[in-house]
């Protein structure tokens, strides 16, 4: 077994050799890794199976992010034919100008170099990593979670296989096989090889990240995320938009945590909403307000407005108009998602120019912010940062830009 300081040097020629593979030959490898995919299908599915089966003491909860299933699997062959469709973002002329002394500049968007992945159990991420990687014209070092290392050895092995196959270097896509700790300890130190770490996972884990190294890291520590219910929402489209987006996945990051009313939206907004989480198992924790006018709910503490509960758990705030709903966002709020129900346009626009988060929606689910609902396929995880990516991480996102400038002699002044 190579060591991680030789996967990080064996990465950093890589991303040199890729900078020259042409944007057919990086579609044409992605098309190759779900066909590959596809043809291992059944070893994928025993090799999980045996994950699952050494996982048997964890959580239900973890255990649903690590299987793969004929749904996940399909899912996974599907993400990596959208990246192969997306247009290519390798070279994209962001900005250009000739200046009066005839010098051509222009600012052209280039792939980071060497992306590093760090996540838990979900399989699924190892195949996203490699689409958003190839398709920017990045190299990629992954480290799955020990519970997820056969399924992991399976997928990336057709991954490599498929990259070589199309012409890229073989070390486009390497993941590390150890269970040993000590491997992301040694991966965190590799500033000279590596050029961004992006971890997938709970906020411990990415906080230790964070704090134990010097290379550039792309996270969101928290999902506090948000809907904001006017008084004029519709019901039928309210009880719709909370349910999917607190119920389609309650353990994501984009899953709604807090709910926010109006003060004078109608009894019947509050209890048809209620009767809808209840009736799909959720516990309702109101304020005080909230549990006068709808009877039966678990008062809600100050601590609750500031948590990610990823389970079934909704905490419900009446607020007095769209002002003390945005504070309220901008005090609790992670920054991730926040959304507005309402039909005025008024509300619509004061809500989107005033609320500071990576995604804000009018009228629509929250789970709609993870990506691929935004066109962008594959993403790699979604940034609460501010540079250089924020939101959804796809593959225009994983580019920096360098200028070129073009004269026939220009000399400074």
């Amino acid at each position: 077994m190579i060591s991680v300081e030789d996967m990080g040097r064996r990465a950093k020629l890589a991303a040199q050799m890729l900078r020259s593979v042409s944007p057919a030959s990086r579609a044409r490898a992605l098309q190759l890794m779900a066909d590959k995919l596809i043809a291992c299908r059944q070893e994928v599915l025993a090799a999980n199976a045996e994950d699952l089966a050494a996982a048997g003491n964890l959580s239900a909860a973890f255990q649903k992010r690590l299987k793969v299933d004929d749904k996940v699997f399909d899912y996974m062959v599907k993400r990596l034919r959208e990246a192969a469709a997306l247009p290519d973002p390798v070279g994209h002329i962001i900005e250009e100008r000739v200046m009066p002394s005839g010098l051509s500049v222009r600012r052209v968007a280039v792939p980071i170099g060497v992306l590093a992945m760090i996540y838990e159990a979900r399989p699924n991420v190892t195949t996203d990593a490699a689409a958003v990687a190839i398709k920017s014209g990045n190299a990629v070092i992954l480290k799955g979670g020990s519970e997820s290392l056969r399924t992991n050895l399976v997928l990336a092995k057709a991954m490599q296989e498929a990259a070589a196959e199309a012409g890229l270097p073989g070390d486009a896509v390497q993941l590390i096989a150890s269970t040993d700790r000590a491997a992301v300890s040694e991966l965190l130190k590799l500033d000279k090889y590596v050029d961004l770490i992006i971890p997938r996972g709970g906020k411990s884990l990415i906080q230790a990240i964070a704090e134990g190294t010097r290379i550039p890291v792309l996270k969101h520590y928290d999902g506090i995320c948000h809907l904001y219910a006017a008084a004029d929402a519709n019901i039928n489209m309210a009880v719709d938009l909370v349910i999917n987006s607190k119920c389609q996945n309650v353990a994501v990051c984009n899953a709604l945590e807090t709910l926010l009313i109006d003060a004078d939206a109608p009894d019947a907004l509050l209890a048809a909403i209620t009767d809808a989480l209840r009736q799909n198992s959720v516990e309702v924790r109101g304020c005080s307000e909230f549990c006068q006018r709808i009877p039966g709910c678990v008062p809600a503490t100050e601590a609750d407005w500031d948590t990610e509960y990823l389970g079934n758990i909704l905490s419900i705030k009446l607020v007095h108009g769209i002002d003390e709903a945005m504070q309220h966002i901008a005090e609790h709020g992670s920054g991730h998602t926040d959304g507005i129900i309402t039909t005025s346009q008024e509300l619509k626009d004061k809500f989107i120019a005033n609320v500071d988060s990576a995604s804000v929606l009018v009228n629509a689910s929250t789970r709609l912010s993870g990506g691929g609902d935004y066109g962008l396929g594959a993403v790699v995880g979604i940034s609460t940062d501010r540079l250089h990516a924020r939101g959804p991480v796809g593959p225009a996102e994983l580019c920096t830009y360098k200028w070129v400038a073009v004269g026939d002699g220009q000399l400074r002044k």
